[in-house]
């Protein structure tokens, strides 16, 4: 990603470093969406603090497993990577950890699967993931926290999706509000499970 964008701008703004020019904040590797850039460093910052103040708003969408006994909720708890395993992020007490507050909602359940939508509060690694799997429903195609005998529904990434974005212009002080749609394998397990 950041190999086009500096194809296609040249200067990129500098706060994200060598590695990430631009990159205002992230997704996880096979998630599918939306995400915010930034061509220079005035409004870098300036949506950085907005993501820090909770005005920047994040609604992710996904296909877990199972239904769900609370159809909406909050889950707040502190999370951490792992001391053996750094490529994972667990649920640790408070002072262990960096608080994470998601909240989600239950738009449709079929055929033993739930297509949640989730608002973040906080953004850290993995977050969505780790509390979907910490309520019992793992999003499909999650090959980290979901169920060791998974099946193999030929995906190309999880069923995880940053849907709608939305924050103030860093220079207009207009809110802009942006969606993405869904990407076809997602479409595609959505109507084989009679969602849509």
């Amino acid at each position: 990603l950041v190999n086009a964008l500096m194809y296609h701008v040249k200067d990129l703004s500098g706060v994200g470093g060598k590695i990430r020019p631009g990159i205002v904040h992230r997704i996880d590797k096979d998630t599918s969406g939306l995400l915010v850039v930034a061509k220079n460093d005035f409004s870098h910052l300036a949506l950085q603090k907005q993501i820090q103040n909770k005005t920047c708003f994040r609604i992710y969408r996904s296909v877990c497993y199972g239904s769900f006994r609370t159809p909406e909720g909050e889950i707040t708890n502190y999370l951490a990577r792992g001391k053996d395993r750094h490529d994972k992020v667990f649920i640790v007490p408070k002072g262990q950890g960096r608080l994470a507050i998601t909240q989600y909602k239950v738009l449709l359940s079929s055929h033993g699967y739930s297509y949640v939508e989730w608002r973040l509060q906080t953004g850290r690694t993995h977050q969505i993931r780790v509390h979907a799997s910490s309520l019992g429903h793992a999003i499909v195609g999650d090959k980290l926290y979901g169920p060791k005998e998974r099946k193999d529904f030929g995906l190309k990434g999880q069923l995880l999706h940053a849907w709608e974005l939305s924050f103030v212009h860093p220079r207009t002080n207009q809110r802009m509000t942006f969606s993405a749609p869904l990407p076809d394998y997602f479409e595609d397990f959505l109507k084989q499970k009679e969602f849509v």
